[in-house]
């Protein structure tokens, strides 16, 4: 099925992740993807992963049947994004779907510290990477995507709006993941005369590259060895169960009905039925709050 052939895609913060299963799966249904990010295989950024690149993430694209196109882009320097966005208007004269996963700040954040005790430098770090480079991108993206109805913005957490309630400490961890929610709530009121759907996206326990090979030392093929560390890893998802929730959103002509709403990538797939790569569908926000949080012991019946 390839639901979304002729569409164009802008995916920025795709070089790895839950970023690079977006753009693979638009891809897989059709798109043509611009895929955005600071490392290359030529520059390494302050991430400092040089195994994932954009270009590979392009070739990924089109290996799966879409167009890739790499564009390296700091999202934090405007006349970048404001280059890329004329780009992709003078060569495809559209833009349909906006999928903003930048970050990159998980180094800068300073874990168990108080507001006052983290370093106010790396925070602010968190801060430009988290939310500013969000804003600079719609700056410049919003008025092509608002050219035609129809078109999709998807601003990606995480959490959900009701688990983010909650404290997400630290201090600047947790205002860097609740803005992007509160940026879907304001912009979806200005998109409404434009017939953009805007809505919040968030993967659950995202099994990313670092998270395997840095955190819990595993593959993607062993990963549930990570489950000895934690036994709660075994609610986690491939990238590739949010890469399909978007491809399943973006797909669907009516998902105007979730404009304005906060998405996960689990309720996602009991909306559209599709799985993870092992054929499971984790519901990790809930299992999160009713189980781990909760206090009880790991068990993924009835949440996977």
């Amino acid at each position: 099925m390839r639901e979304l052939e002729g569409k164009i895609a802008l995916v920025a913060g795709a070089t790895r992740a839950a970023g690079r299963a977006m753009a693979v799966e638009l891809g897989r249904a059709g798109a043509t993807v611009y895929a955005t990010g600071r490392t290359t295989r030529d520059h390494v950024s302050e991430v400092g992963r040089a195994t994932e690149t954009i270009e590979e993430t392009a070739e990924l694209v089109t290996e799966a049947g879409g167009t890739g196109i790499a564009v390296p882009t700091d999202h934090l320097e405007p006349e970048q994004v404001r280059a890329l966005t004329e780009r992709i208007d003078r060569e495809q004269g559209r833009l349909d779907i906006l999928a903003n996963d930048l970050w990159g700040g998980d180094r800068f954040v300073q874990w168990g510290k108080k507001m006052w005790e983290h370093d106010l430098e790396d925070g602010l770090r968190v801060l430009r990477l988290g939310v500013e480079s969000h804003i600079v991108t719609n700056r410049y993206a919003l008025p092509l995507l608002i050219r035609r109805r129809g078109g999709l913005l998807v601003e990606v957490t995480d959490g959900t709006e009701e688990y983010n309630q909650r404290y997400r400490e630290p201090f600047y961890y947790d205002l860097a993941k609740y803005a992007p929610l509160r940026m879907i709530r304001g912009l979806a009121g200005e998109l409404d005369e434009y017939g953009v759907t805007a809505v919040c996206l968030t993967p659950g326990w995202l099994r990313s590259e670092a998270m395997l090979d840095t955190h819990f030392k595993v593959t993607e093929e062993n990963w549930r060895a990570g489950c000895e560390q934690n036994p709660h890893f075994a609610i986690s998802e491939s990238p590739v169960y949010v890469g399909r929730a978007l491809a399943a959103l973006a797909s669907d002509p009516d998902r105007g009905r979730f404009h304005g709403s906060s998405l996960s990538s689990g309720g996602l797939a009991q909306v559209y039925g599709f799985t993870d790569t092992d054929g499971s569908q984790p519901d990790a926000w809930r299992y999160i709050e009713e189980v781990e949080q909760a206090g009880k012991p790991a068990d993924t019946t009835g949440y996977r």
